[in-house]
C-alpha cells in the first residue's frame, strides 16, 4: 500500500509515523510547501527505521503531487492549526481553499485514491471534498470521532480508573466543542454498562471534558494536539489496507441516514479496503436524536459559508 500525507507538521509527521512503525504500508509519502520541511521530517524519520524495525519507505516531497501517484489513501492535514481561543469552524475560510487544492491534485494522480480529512473544520472540510471532488462518497472520510472517541476512553478510563483497554465507547455527531455527542449511556467496561460504576455527576463531568478535549490540548500546548490523531488516523488507514471491516465514528456524507441528508457528520461506519463498507445506523435515545440533530444543525451553519468554495 501506498500512502501520501499532505502536511508535514505535527499531525502529518505522527500519522507518518504511526504507519510507518505499524509496519503495514510499503511506501508513505509527505508532501509540504515549505521548501525542504518534507523532506527533513522524512529523512529524520527513516533514521528511526532500524530502531523502531520497520520496512516502510517514508519520502518527502516539496509541493510535487507527481511523486504521490498510485497512492491507495490519502491524508490531509494542512491548513492553518487551531490556536488558543480560536474555534475550528474559524479555519474555514482559509483552510477550504487548501483542502480543495489538495484533493484536485491528489486525484489527478491517484483516481482511485481514498481520503481522509483532518483539517479543521473537519466535518465542513470532508463536505468541502465530497462536494468538490466527484469521488465517490465512500471514498472521502472525515478522521473527527476516532479520535474524539479516543478522548471519550481515556476520560471514562480516569473516571472508572480502570484501563483504556476495558472501556467501549463511543462520540457521534459534529467535530466541535458543541457538536460532539458522546454516547455515555451506551459506554460499556468490560460489557458493563458505565452507569454501574459512575454517578450522574462523573458521567456528565466525563461528556464535558471530552466535548472540550481539543480545547483544553490546544490551551496547554498553544496550538493543536498531534499524537492522538496521528494515532487515530494510522488507525483507520490500517483497517484500509487491511481489510479489517473496523468500526470507528466517522464524518461522511449521509443521505437520509439518522434522518439527515447533504451533510459530512460523524455516525459509526465500517471501514474496509473500499473506504466506508457501510454505514451503522444504531438506535439512540430520542436525548440523543436531539443532540445529533443540533449538532448536524451547527455543520449546516458552517457549510453555509462554502458557497464560494464550491
Amino acid at each position: 500500500m501506498k500512502v501520501t500525507v499532505v502536511g508535514a507538521g505535527n499531525v502529518g509527521a505522527s500519522v507518518a509515523e504511526y504507519v510507518a512503525i505499524k509496519d503495514f504500508a510499503a511506501e508513505v509519502v509527505l508532501v509540504d510547501i515549505k521548501e525542504g520541511f518534507a523532506e527533513g521530517k522524512a529523512m529524520d524519520l527513516m533514521q528511526t527505521a532500524s530502531l523502531n524495525g520497520f520496512d516502510t519507505t517514508i519520502t518527502g516531497v516539496t509541493g510535487d503531487y507527481s511523486k504521490t501517484a498510485g497512492s491507495d489513501v490519502a491524508v490531509i492535514t494542512s491548513g492553518i492549526p487551531r490556536k488558543p481561543g480560536m474555534t475550528r469552524e474559524e479555519l474555514i475560510g482559509i483552510n477550504a481553499g487548501i483542502v480543495k487544492q489538495v484533493s484536485e491534485n491528489l486525484i489527478k494522480y491517484s483516481p482511485d485514491v481514498t481520503l481522509i480529512i483532518v483539517s479543521n473544520p473537519m466535518d465542513t472540510m470532508t463536505y468541502l471534498a465530497a462536494k468538490a471532488t466527484g469521488l465517490p462518497k465512500n471514498r472521502i472520510i472525515g478522521m473527527g470521532g476516532a479520535l474524539d472517541s479516543a478522548r471519550f476512553k481515556y476520560r471514562l478510563a480516569e473516571a472508572l480508573e480502570c484501563p483504556s483497554s476495558e472501556v467501549s465507547a463511543m462520540v457521534i455527531g459534529g467535530h466541535s466543542d458543541t457538536g460532539m455527542v458522546p454516547l455515555i449511556e451506551k459506554a460499556t467496561r468490560n460489557c458493563v454498562p458505565v452507569s454501574e460504576f459512575l454517578s450522574e455527576d462523573q458521567k456528565s463531568s466525563v461528556v464535558e471534558e471530552t466535548k472540550v478535549g481539543g480545547a483544553t490540548l490546544t490551551k496547554l500546548l498553544g496550538t493543536s494536539a498531534w499524537y492522538a490523531p496521528g494515532a487515530a488516523v494510522s488507525e483507520m488507514v490500517r483497517a484500509i489496507a487491511l481489510d479489517s471491516n473496523k468500526i470507528f465514528p466517522c464524518s461522511v456524507l449521509l443521505d437520509g441516514e439518522y434522518g439527515l441528508d447533504d451533510i459530512c457528520i460523524g455516525v459509526p461506519c465500517v471501514i474496509g479496503k473500499n473506504g466506508v463498507e457501510k454505514i451503522i445506523e444504531i438506535e439512540l435515545s430520542d436525548a440523543e436524536k436531539a443532540k445529533l440533530t443540533e449538532s448536524a444543525a451547527g455543520v449546516k451553519k458552517t457549510n453555509a459559508d462554502l458557497a464560494s468554495s464550491l
